[in-house]
């Protein structure tokens, strides 16, 4: 491969916050909400993709992960993630093993739990059961398409069987590369085949499909790819960036791996922070880059800023924390400053 572009760190990051809406937040409504949810909304900590929602649509609510444009899936690497409803078939049969015992034992996990469930949703802990598996052998049978969940954070998560889906699953595939293309770009087969908890060999595949439509470059992260049809969005230069958002654990702005963490994170200890061996925190975005961490427990949301930040700096940081949209919390968000 032969880079025909060489992109810089900021003409890099401009990109993945212009497509991530992270820049400015777009107008309230379903069409804003589909694109918010393009790579899908990681949902693996409570209520992470209401959090993900709200850092890039207006009026965002408490409420508005349940809207009827979502599903819940065990998406990429068999998280929990919240996806547009008419993408259902891109996050599940676009991971499906290709032909073999491992895509025989997902349909039939399928079909077992259809016999099962007979139309109903359960607990997946008494639906796995009623069926002699382990709960969470039933996370293989997502990747057929007909199995959805509903996890409200702090329950298990109850499944149901839906009819399986009319797309071509190598379809599903190619689909799924372009959006990773998009958002996480400039990339790579081995990144997506680790961020969709694919083989390699099947990513690999797909590239070569897509090769047509994609554009080789490089960055100080090494030698990747683009779609072609988003060249223009690196070449336009960095725009205003938002004041401060507050992004949660498994956010897709900063859920990468290898190289392309030193690019969104240069510092060493930072990033060994952001992104800790257990239970990741939040990131604090200031001025389009990250610049600390968060957690909260209940109404405390604790700050741990690597600079120091000015008052306006400061002050644009609380009112976001004071304004996440946090189902079940009574009473106003306290911010403490570590």
């Amino acid at each position: 491969m032969t880079p025909r572009l060489e992109l810089t760190r900021a003409q890099v990051l401009a990109h993945r916050r212009v497509v991530g809406a992270l820049d400015e937040r777009l107008p309230a409504g379903r069409d804003s909400f589909l694109r918010a949810a393009w790579a899908g909304l990681q949902d693996s900590m409570p209520r992470a993709a209401l959090l993900s929602l709200h850092a890039r649509v207006q009026g965002t609510n408490p409420a508005s992960w349940e809207d009827p444009a979502f599903v819940q899936v065990w998406g990429p690497r068999f998280s929990a993630y919240v996806v547009a409803a008419r993408d259902h078939a891109v996050f599940s049969l676009g991971r499906l093993p290709d032909d073999g015992p491992r895509r025989r034992f997902a349909e039939a996990m399928a079909d077992r739990l259809e016999a099962s469930l007979d139309g109903r949703a359960m607990d997946y802990g008494e639906a796995g059961r009623a069926i002699g598996e382990r709960p969470n052998m039933l996370r293989y049978a997502a990747a057929t398409g007909r199995v959805l969940i509903r996890w409200d954070g702090a329950r298990k998560p109850t499944v149901r069987v839906v009819p399986a889906p009319r797309l071509d699953p190598w379809e599903a595939r190619l689909e799924l590369a372009r959006r990773h293309l998009h958002v996480f770009g400039p990339t790579t087969p081995h990144a997506f085949a680790r961020w969709a908890g694919i083989r390699p060999a099947g990513a690999a595949a797909a590239w070569r499909v897509l090769t047509p439509d994609l554009t080789p470059v490089r960055t100080v992260a090494g030698a990747a790819w683009i779609l072609s049809r988003d060249e223009a969005s690196f070449g336009g230069g960095a725009g205003p960036t938002a004041a401060a958002r507050l992004l949660p654990s498994g956010d897709a702005y900063f859920l990468l791996q290898g190289p392309d963490r030193d690019l969104l994170v240069p510092d060493r200890d930072q990033r060994r922070a952001l992104w800790t061996p257990r239970v990741w925190p939040g990131a604090v975005v200031v001025g389009g880059e990250i610049v600390g961490t968060w957690r909260r427990a209940d109404t405390s949301l604790s700050l741990q800023p690597w600079r120091r930040l000015s008052p306006a700096e400061r002050a644009a940081v609380e009112a976001e924390a004071v304004a996440l949209p946090l189902p079940g919390v009574q009473g106003r968000i306290a911010v403490r400053w570590g």
